[in-house]
């Protein structure tokens, strides 16, 4: 009987963090001890490992055995220290020599049986046992893939106790068996088989939601039910650039933190499109939890966040939004420790006009003046601000529905998308923002400068519209994209009008009596 150690890592958030696994199997009497600031599933892990050694064959003396997750301030939570766990047993047994183990990372659940089964945050464990100088990672057969993505090391999929054993008894065999790692592919796209082409009619909101796309711009749709707003909404991410492999490993990231990527082969290719109900809580938007994980908002990182009915969310969930919308991050605060989640996304909203969703058709509405401006309030002003672009969506004509020409592609509409955000790559290749969205308000002058009848526009508009400080910003940098995508390289009367027009909700929202 002797001490062995294995190395592992726990997932704090989206960050992985090297975590020794250490067994002492001594006489005395018997007993499993696990130490070192444990979940009550990693505590589970002693039942498992025992019984599942049992079943495979593995005789377990009756000795003191103690098994200590290091360092002990860091909390381990989860069932990803079940197979580092067993190997560090089997190698205290003397199963194999505690040497074969050295530079290998594990991570993995096991099951009564035996069986490996998939856990979370294996992208951040391959990554990090890249930086550590590994020579090996173990992993869950179904995360093979997942791990492989990275490239540069090694991963091997394990499938059960038996092949762990195999693979750490013959290092040759770990190294023929492991997973070769995927070149990464940008065109490499699930078809959703989601295409504007299918939108018919509605050529105004086409043109915004190509704006709202080139500048990254927060977009809301406001209209009767029926009229397309979720249509249009899930076809936002066609339209947005292929991801590049900084942005497919961030959103990668995420998603294995929250253990959805299981059975997912290599890196996420597709832009997200998230769309939590309306009685989402606010801590399922940003994160947290008892198990501290990322929310709707990181989620939809690199991608589209889409709200329908906006109004019948609630106040608290709504308002979370604020704070990542301007940073482009997340953070929930425990009391051990701050947690910090990426919160790139775009939101795309839509809400009724009012309860009943026909005003100001008053031949279809009955709300009276007050309830429909209760209902527009519930959408508090600060929000409000944080939306660049509003569209009021009108109801579908017969003639739309009943054309014979084709509408414009997804593709034809991403290719001027992609262009004009190239311009912004360009303009702000020394800047810590990459979109128009993202140009703070110190910047604008520089970036955004205004001709003596543009600068007239603004001031009449500030004036009439009521508008604050930040909506002015924002509409010029709506502007801004407009420009872009037409190739202009500074800011006419034309575009600004135009930008000015997707505010005319604003006075509307607060004029309503």
């Amino acid at each position: 009987m002797m001490f062995s150690m294995i190395l592992s890592a726990a997932v704090l958030g989206v960050e992985a963090c090297a975590v020794q696994v250490e067994a002492d199997i001594c006489d005395g009497l018997p007993q499993f001890c696990m130490v070192g600031d444990l979940s009550q599933e990693v505590r589970e892990a002693s039942d498992r490992v025992r019984t599942a050694l049992k079943n495979t064959g593995i005789s377990f003396p009756p000795k003191k055995v103690t098994v200590n997750l290091s360092p002990a301030h860091i909390r381990k939570e989860g069932t990803r220290f079940d197979l580092p766990v067993a190997a560090a047993l089997l190698a205290a047994l003397g199963v194999f020599p505690a040497e074969y183990a050295e530079g290998v990372m594990i991570v993995g659940e096991i099951s009564l049986s035996g069986q490996v089964r998939p856990v979370g945050g294996v992208l951040q464990t391959v990554l990090l046992a890249k930086e550590k100088g590994c020579r090996l990672c173990m992993v869950p057969r179904e995360n093979a893939g997942e791990g492989a993505a990275i490239g540069g090391i090694p991963v091997v999929g394990i499938e059960n106790i038996q092949e762990l054993l195999a693979c750490l008894l013959s290092p040759e065999l770990g190294a023929r068996r492991a997973e070769g790692s995927r070149p990464w592919n940008p065109d490499e796209i699930r078809d959703t088989g989601e295409d504007f082409r299918e939108v018919n009619g509605q050529l105004a909101v086409r043109r915004a939601a190509e704006i709202a796309a080139a500048g990254m711009h927060n977009f809301l749709m406001v209209g009767s039910p029926g009229s397309g707003k979720t249509m249009i909404a899930r076809r936002m991410p066609t339209i947005l650039p292929r991801l590049t492999l900084e942005e497919s490993l961030e959103i990668s990231g995420v998603y294995s933190a929250c253990g959805l990527m299981t059975g997912a082969e290599g890196l996420v290719t597709a832009r997200p499109f998230r769309s939590p109900h309306h009685t989402v809580s606010a801590a399922a938007l940003a994160g947290g939890g008892r198990s501290v994980k990322p929310g709707e908002i990181s989620l939809a990182t690199r991608g589209v966040l889409f709200l329908d009915e906006l109004p019948e969310f609630s106040r608290n969930a709504l308002e979370v939004l604020r704070q990542p919308m301007e940073d482009g991050f997340v953070t929930v605060s425990r009391t051990e420790m701050k947690y910090t989640f990426p919160a790139h996304f775009q939101l795309v909203a839509a809400m009724n006009p009012c309860k009943c969703g026909f005003y100001p058709d008053r031949s279809r509405c009955r709300c009276q003046p007050g309830e429909v401006n209760r209902y527009l309030r519930k959408i508090s002003r600060p929000l409000l601000d944080r939306i660049d672009i509003c569209v009021e969506i009108p109801r579908v004509e017969y003639r739309d529905l009943s054309q014979s020409e084709e509408n414009e592609s997804s593709g034809e509409i991403r290719g001027r998308v992609g262009a004009a955000q190239r311009i912004q790559s360009e303009r702000y290749r020394d800047c810590p923002w990459q979109f128009n969205a993202q140009l703070r308000a110190s910047a604008i002058r520089r970036f955004c400068p205004l001709g003596s009848a543009e600068r007239q526009i603004m001031e009449r508009a500030f004036d009439r519209m009521n508008l604050s400080a930040r909506a002015y910003h924002r509409i010029i940098k709506v502007a801004r994209t407009i420009a872009d995508l037409e190739g202009e390289e500074r800011i006419r009367d034309v575009h600004l009008l135009e930008a000015i027009g997707y505010r005319s909700l604003d006075q509307r929202f607060w004029e309503v009596s």
